[in-house]
């Protein structure tokens, strides 16, 4: 799991700009994932298209975005089998500071990936 070139060169222009129009949202959504105990590990869903991994945190056309965003964590991957579970303890390495870092998994028609954000400096 690591920030891949494909997402970088074809990807990251558009959602790094949807990023900081809602990365406070975000950052208070992870902070309560983890603070109420549902997971160490929230994932954060960028699609075009709604998707039903996770739940919708915020439509695209809400905040005039180019992806709607859903909010999610490790064990609903596991159980979807978007992470496998001998694949775990890989993910729980690669998961970075989840105060410093936002984990996106990236969804467009034929292309999933991991993506990790740093959330921009108050």
């Amino acid at each position: 799991m690591q920030n891949d070139p494909e997402l970088n060169g074809k990807y990251l222009g558009t959602i790094t700009k949807d990023f900081v129009q809602v990365s406070d949202t975000l950052k208070e959504a992870s902070y309560q994932i983890r603070k109420r105990e549902i997971s160490k590990y929230p994932i954060f869903v960028f699609s075009r298209e709604i998707t039903k991994i996770g739940g919708l945190l915020i439509a695209a056309e809400e905040r005039d975005l180019e992806w709607n965003i859903n909010a999610s964590y490790l064990d609903d991957f596991v159980g979807r089998q978007l992470v496998q579970a001998d694949k775990v303890e890989e993910f729980h390495h690669a998961y970075r500071d989840p105060d410093e870092y936002c984990c996106l998994f990236v969804i467009d028609r034929d292309f999933m990936n991991f993506v990790f954000v740093p959330y921009p400096e108050d």
